[in-house]
């Protein structure tokens, strides 16, 4: 039996800051952040919620569209990089959250890569029977470790939530290969610096701005078209099928560059690929679940169809996902 996606939700904060309001806080202007990362928007999760919380209501969007009940639900994994806390695990939150426990729960840390690599996780568990209704979130709270003075980084995230719902499959539908991969050798080239045993939270952690995200676009863009496009190609190549099979193509929204440099490397054209990164900005472990969404609302994605789902982020860490819906 192959492994099915049940169902999607997604979360995005109410509040929504424009280009034209970050005009109003750094040296930048609308058109320089447009031509340069195809951002308009993005969505600042108030104060009073978490990225559990996020996830929470995302999760339940997807369990009435799969017409699950949470108890239906055996195993929660949740991608990000902005926890509640550094433990207990967001998935714990979000399994308290939803009324249910017993069943294990915990988040996979693989920046941009995270809900990716939580899917690849959950097939295995799937397949071994291990669980039966696995809940894949990618949720992160980024503008809340985002450095507002830094013009080159601050106009690049946002927050949101997007989670899918894993079965075996009762048809067609399947998991057709995969590919991910990491190197470490490059971590340093984004990251956010303090807060971990390296660089305990302190007086002068908080006063650098240590705790923020800091980043070497350049370095970035280059590792990463190379990185998406080759494990995009090697999922492809491990199902034995081309990128003219591919009728939608959804990768990360980091960057609009970084978006059309890969499809013209792997050769899908742009009228095939989900792009959402205009009106949600960089939400990183969340951009492919909640664009996934968007693209069934928008009937762009019907089952049956080949999706191909593509990221890259810090660690490095990349990965591809080749999907029947």
């Amino acid at each position: 039996m192959g492994v099915k996606f049940i169902s999607t939700g997604r979360f995005l904060p109410d509040k929504i800051l424009t280009n034209f309001d970050l005009e109003k806080m750094v040296d930048t202007s609308d058109e320089w952040i447009r031509t340069m990362t195809g951002i308009r928007e993005r969505r600042i999760a108030s104060d009073e919620i978490a990225t559990s919380d996020m996830v929470t209501e995302a999760a339940r969007i997807a369990l009435e569209k799969g017409n699950l009940k949470p108890q239906d639900i055996d195993c929660i994994i949740v991608g990000t990089i902005t926890p509640d806390n550094a433990y207990p695990a967001t998935a714990c939150w979000v399994q308290k959250n939803l009324g249910l426990k017993g069943f294990p729960a915990f988040d996979v840390s693989a920046a941009c890569s995270g809900f990716l690599y939580g899917v690849i996780i959950a097939k295995s568990l799937l397949e071994s029977k291990i669980a039966t209704n696995i809940l894949v979130a990618g949720a992160e709270m980024l503008t809340k470790v985002t450095n507002w003075e830094d013009r080159n980084t601050c106009v690049l995230f946002g927050d949101g939530a997007g989670v899918a719902i894993l079965t075996l499959s009762d048809d067609n539908s399947d998991i057709l290969s995969y590919n991910w991969g990491a190197n470490g050798n490059l971590g340093e080239l984004l990251i956010q610096p303090a807060g971990g045993s390296r660089l305990p939270a302190s007086h002068e952690t908080v006063d650098k701005n240590l705790h923020t995200v800091t980043m070497d676009g350049k370095e970035v863009f280059k590792h990463a078209v190379r990185w998406m496009a080759i494990s995009a190609e090697q999922a492809l190549k491990n199902a034995g099928l081309t990128k003219d099979d591919v009728d939608l193509y959804v990768p990360h929204q980091a960057n609009i560059r970084i978006i059309e440099s890969t499809i013209k490397r792997v050769g899908i054209p742009r009228e095939k690929t989900m792009i959402t990164i205009d009106r949600i900005a960089n939400i990183s472990a969340a951009t492919v679940p909640i664009s996934v969404d968007f693209a069934i609302e928008e009937g762009r994605l019907q089952r049956g169809d080949i999706l191909l789902l593509n990221t890259f982020g810090g660690g490095f860490t990349w990965g591809a996902l080749l999907i029947r819906w």
